[in-house]
């Protein structure tokens, strides 16, 4: 099975990264880069890349719309 989680820009490797420890802060997941994500619930783990997705989304928006 191919890897379909591949950074297609690997230059935004490390904002992806901060984004994904501060949504999770938001969520209450402190320490999100050392937890073993084998241990949180489905919840947790979906919700974190759900929001994660949400934000680039508003972000192309915006970007689209010219604001």
């Amino acid at each position: 099975m191919a890897n379909r989680n591949r950074i297609v820009v690997p230059e935004a490797r490390q904002a992806l990264n901060q984004m994904k420890a501060e949504i999770a802060s938001e969520l209450g997941l402190a320490n999100y880069e050392s937890i073993d994500k084998g241990t949180l619930t489905s919840r947790e783990n979906g919700y974190v890349g759900g929001y994660m997705t949400k934000r680039l989304v508003e972000t192309a928006q915006r970007q689209m719309s010219g604001k």
